[in-house]
């Protein structure tokens, strides 16, 4: 007879209480810790069947860190570009994928694409849809491919007879929320069962280098749903962003161990699936007809990629006694003190004025070097005068008033060249190479410098 025990877990950050808590003590969250019986057995999970009748055991012996030689991580594509840029080059074998977002952002469309534009043999194992849900789907994307195999199973245990039949070069689990095991008794969804899963998974990922893609609910904070422990326990964590409002997505790594975590993947909502967006900056930098008052494009940098943004602000009198200060897609308290620095180094009274500034295109954007973009669109909407539609700028604003260099700029420079733009103002502390550009290189010192340059 298999022992049996309970343990108290919060369904809301997953920590473990030794007793039933009206509140959790870890997240101060009421009437989230609940009972999980846990039963516990020899055998469980993925078992090497190939492999069990060795008698030979492994002899683990310390070394040398001088000893150890650095190999190349033995990576495959899945054409799908965006994807393989954030991985930092393709998937890699015996890694685990954690891909999280808002419900409805189309994290389950992006995974049935990436699994049928793949050469190799996929796994697709979905516990929230049929078989015909997805056969539809699969026709919206009209991408045919034999190799991608659907199974729609919860169990762990038919999970992995499945696997072992058809011996695939890739695992998607759509949702690791849905998946339970026998050998725990609790209901699907629960801590116990997600990180139990979560970790039968891994062992198979790792024993057999198969690649397995996870995808999980997140909660109402924006984190991923369950244990926090899951997190720490895959190899990399995706992030699927997007407003319903926008077809645009981004896919950003939170976690990456095989790679950097700055690069992102910008895609296009379509009826017929994700479209890759290679050049960002087609989509941030909207069209129009005559000058505004309000807008300046900056040049900024996510990763290795550079692409130019559209900055928005709107300066008016402010009708109620206290100035409003809203933000979409930028720090607010750096706004603060860029007007602060305005109205205290330069002689700018913005303190009486409501202060309004977007980001196009639902970026979220924390390069400093777009500093100096959201100073001139703030003072052309205060002006009311418009900034000429082929300049743009890359440089960060310090307290004291000056331009400050940015890191990369020559990257920042030849991607303004690329597209078409005329003249770029970057910070005179900046060191340039001597060659030449094709666009016209302004350098400025003080904010009161590129003031009387634009207006």
């Amino acid at each position: 007879m298999a022992k049996q025990k309970s343990k108290f877990f919060c369904q809301n950050c997953g920590a473990q209480h030794a007793k039933l808590l009206g509140k959790c003590t870890t997240c101060n969250e009421w009437g989230t810790v609940v009972e999980e019986i846990i039963q516990k057995e020899e055998s469980r999970g993925f078992r090497r069947t190939w492999n069990t009748t060795s008698k030979v055991k492994k002899v683990i012996k310390a070394v040398k860190i001088s000893e150890i030689y650095i190999t190349e991580e033995d990576r495959f594509k899945t054409n799908n570009k965006e994807l393989d840029n954030v991985l930092g080059g393709g998937l890699v074998r015996g890694s685990v994928l954690l891909l999280g977002g808002e419900p409805g952002v189309g994290k389950s469309t992006l995974i049935l694409q990436i699994a049928l534009q793949m050469p190799q043999k996929v796994l697709y194992i979905s516990g929230e849809e049929s078989k015909n849900q997805l056969k539809m789907r699969g026709e919206r994307l009209q991408i045919k491919n034999d190799n991608c195999l659907i199974l729609t199973e919860t169990n762990t245990q038919n999970i992995f007879k499945s696997i072992l039949e058809n011996e695939p070069e890739m695992v998607v689990i759509d949702s690791i929320q849905t998946l339970h095991t026998d050998y725990i008794e609790a209901s699907p969804g629960s801590i116990s069962q997600i990180r139990e899963t979560a970790a039968e998974l891994i062992k198979f990922a790792k024993e057999t280098a198969t690649p397995v893609l996870l995808i999980g609910h997140i909660n109402k904070e924006g984190s991923i749903a369950g244990p926090k422990i899951l997190e720490h326990m895959v190899d990399v964590v995706l992030q699927f962003e997007g407003d319903r409002n926008h077809t645009y997505r981004i896919l950003r790594a939170t976690k990456n161990r095989f790679g950097s975590t700055a690069e992102l993947g910008i895609y296009e909502m379509l009826s017929s699936g994700l479209r890759e967006i290679e050049n960002p900056s087609e989509i941030l930098i909207s069209e129009k007809d005559a000058s505004l008052s309000g807008t300046a494009i900056a040049a900024t940098l996510e990763g290795i990629r550079p692409f130019m943004i559209e900055v928005q602000a709107l300066v008016s009198t402010a009708v109620y006694g206290t100035p409003q200060r809203s933000t979409t897609g930028y720090n607010l308290k750096r706004l603060n003190m860029i007007l602060a620095v305005l109205e205290k180094r330069a002689g700018f009274r913005l303190g009486a004025k409501d202060v309004f500034l977007n980001i196009a295109g639902g970026l979220k954007v924390d390069d400093p070097a777009i500093d100096l973009a959201v100073v001139c669109a703030i003072l052309s909407s205060n002006e009311d005068v418009a900034i000429p539609q082929n300049y743009c700028f890359a440089a960060e604003v310090g307290l004291a008033g000056e331009i400050r260099a940015v890191n990369r700029i020559e990257q920042r420079i030849l991607e303004a060249e690329k597209l078409g733009f005329d003249t770029i103002i970057v910070s005179k502390y900046n060191k340039i190479s001597q060659k030449k550009y094709n666009i016209e290189v302004i350098k400025v010192s003080k904010i009161e410098a590129v003031f009387q340059k634009l207006f």
